[in-house]
């Protein structure tokens, strides 16, 4: 049963409701959907599913364009309503009819509705009579015999049906149908290949037959010859010779070149300090965005018309760009779009991100009118432009600095925990938001949470030593959930404003490893979890960020899990201008970008700027 349809503008003024279902809806549908999918350039997808406590609803829309209204339809998912979709092309076309502007309340619709939803229901019926009942009798009996064939050992049946197989053809040389096998039977789905039975090679004009002894036999021999092989290798080897460098006669005398850090001799290293000697981070610098000549975009909209070019006549377009197409219908769209997903994926957009966010721009743009003087690209470009922009605009502010004084006022330490990947370099750019925090006069310790990997201690003990802030370990193959908790505690202890959980590195399929992350962030119950993220991702940006998430929320022992609060993208000095991992971690997660890391220097942390992304992405 229908349990509501919605009808509203743009702008969120609802115009009319169905006051015949009025179902109270449990939560609140139609706003997450708005917040969560058609505001987040989402709107392509053919539904959204709404899980509320006590009901599940799925709901589906459409769009007038011309008019900027919005249809919405909530049924319960349980009951997979066929004619939701006629019947929301039927409420759009009567409504947009007796649709004024200057009109709110449209109660003469109900009788309308009543109609249009009988209408569709029949529809459905007829549609539901009307398809063929097929009874697969034919699999069926084919199934039984090759069950029967399967479980039949060496019987002469069985070698006929073999041996018969590339004669007949009709089913009976295929692998088995219910996925079982014998030890004696091996069957190969090559043309002009049948199988082998107990052994036994079968022979036929156009049959040639795989002998599995004989392979066997070979193996055996094969490993024989490279023992051999081995033996007859051990030869006394030559002192290798190493190759001297060369000397000239005025060269200074040779010095071992040593970069590491000097020791003392108690063997305490010797670590150079540099609080505050690398200047300014880069975080509180203002990047300035050169502004670039409109010439490659005319550019680039020629190069996309030149197809419709050769298509119409000079009068035909010359008209049509003066008056104005009279609505932009999906066929009109599909170059420049194409041509828009495929520019995406070169900047390093993940295919699938690129593909919805191609069909919710088509979604707001089809039906409406051009205006005069425009080509279909720009305005492609212009509403992919915006789109852009509102995806990377984060949703909510994340102030780390107003949020440390909030928690210092409350006398307890801010909790950043840096969760993701092998490799990333979480332990390095967590350095550098210490520094960044250090320049602010935040009191920082770092708690070294990652007791799995050889080195992660000793690694940021170094980066505390260098910035001359404490640091909270118990050494390895402790469990950091309790290495984090004693950190907490310490710090409060301490005073310390911030501690900067250090974790450590996990494939997102790696269910033990991600359970102990669960485990840490519901202990600890963190203010920030960032995820820290490559910036040299393509496709697997998805797979990471929507299972870190999955499994978080999976393996939390919370009715309220914590999922990924933020992003941190590192190696972004070396991309160029493929810069589509950003985009693609955020629309997946919907957590905005709140650092990038830039440099190898504790100064190289910056903020994403939204315009340069964007401007970059469709260059």
């Amino acid at each position: 049963m229908l349990e509501q349809l919605l009808i509203f503008t743009r702008g969120g003024l609802i115009l009319w409701t169905c006051r015949e279902l009025g179902n109270a809806l449990k939560g609140s549908p139609i706003d997450t959907l708005i917040r969560s999918c058609l505001l987040e350039e989402r709107s392509g997808a053919a539904s959204y599913n709404y899980d509320a406590p006590g009901a599940s609803y799925t709901l589906k829309w459409t769009f007038h364009n011309e008019l900027g209204l919005v249809f919405v339809a909530v049924y319960q998912r349980i009951l997979h309503l066929l004619y939701v979709d006629d019947l929301l092309a039927l409420v759009r076309r009567e409504f947009s009819e007796i649709y004024d502007p200057k009109r709110t309340v449209y109660n003469d619709f109900d009788e309308t509705f009543r109609q249009l939803r009988m209408e569709a229901e029949a529809r459905a019926e007829e549609l539901k009579k009307s398809k063929p009942m097929v009874k697969p009798a034919n699999n069926v009996k084919k199934q039984g015999q090759a069950q029967k064939v399967g479980f039949d050992k060496g019987s002469k049946k069985e070698g006929n049906l073999a041996a018969d197989g590339g004669d007949d053809g009709k089913g009976k040389g295929r692998k088995l149908e219910n996925g079982n096998s014998n030890g004696n039977n091996f069957e190969i789905e090559e043309p002009r290949m049948t199988a082998v039975v107990n052994g036994k090679e079968n022979t036929s004009s156009n049959v040639s037959a795989f002998d599995v002894s004989k392979l066997q036999k070979k193996t055996k021999s094969g490993k024989k010859t490279d023992t051999v092989v081995n033996k007859g290798s051990k030869v006394d080897p030559k002192k290798k010779v190493t190759k001297k460098n060369r000397v000239w006669d005025d060269a200074p005398p040779e010095t071992k070149l040593d970069f590491t850090d000097p020791v003392d001799g108690n063997g305490n290293e010797n670590i150079e300090v540099v609080a505050a000697s690398q200047g300014e981070s880069m975080m509180d610098m203002e990047e300035i965005i050169s502004s670039d000549s409109e010439g490659e975009e005319e550019y680039d909209e020629q190069k996309d018309s030149k197809p419709e070019a050769k298509k119409k006549g000079w009068f035909s377009s010359m008209f049509q760009s003066i008056a104005g197409k009279a609505n932009l219908e999906k066929e009109d769209l599909e170059p420049a779009l194409k041509a828009l997903k495929d520019r995406l994926m070169t900047k390093n957009v993940a295919e699938e991100i690129a593909e919805k966010l191609c069909e919710s721009v088509a979604a707001s743009l089809e039906g409406k009118k051009l205006a005069s003087f425009t080509r279909v690209s720009s305005t492609v470009q212009a509403a992919m432009e915006e789109a852009l922009v509102r995806i990377l605009t984060p949703r909510r502010s994340i102030d780390i600095l107003r949020d440390v004084n909030a928690a210092k006022e409350q006398r307890k330490p801010y909790v950043v925990v840096f969760v993701g990947v092998n490799g990333v370099g979480k332990s390095t750019n967590l350095a550098k938001v210490a520094y960044w925090l250090l320049q602010h006069n935040v009191s920082v310790m770092m708690a070294a949470c990652d007791t799995f990997r050889s080195g992660a201690v000793e690694q940021l003990r170094t980066h505390a030593r260098r910035l001359q802030i404490p640091i909270f370990e118990k050494g390895y193959e402790k469990d950091p959930a309790i290495v984090a908790k004693e950190a907490i505690q310490e710090a409060t202890r301490n005073g310390s404003d911030v501690v900067l959980v250090d974790t450590a590195g996990r494939m997102q399929d790696n269910e033990p490893l991600m359970r102990a992350l669960s485990k840490l962030i519901y202990l600890n119950n963190p203010d920030l979890v960032l995820f820290v993220g490559e910036a040299l991702v393509g496709n697997d940006a998805v797979d990471q960020l929507s299972k870190f998430n999955q499994k978080l929320a999976d393996l939390s022992t919370s009715s309220n899990p914590r999922l990924i609060d933020g992003i941190l993208l590192t190696k972004f000095d070396t991309i160029d201008d493929k810069v589509g991992a950003a985009l693609s971690m955020v629309y997946i997660s919907g957590a905005p970008v709140m650092f990038v890391g830039c440099g190898q220097s504790y100064t190289d942390l910056k903020k994403l700027n939204v315009k340069s992304i964007v401007k970059t992405l469709l260059k």
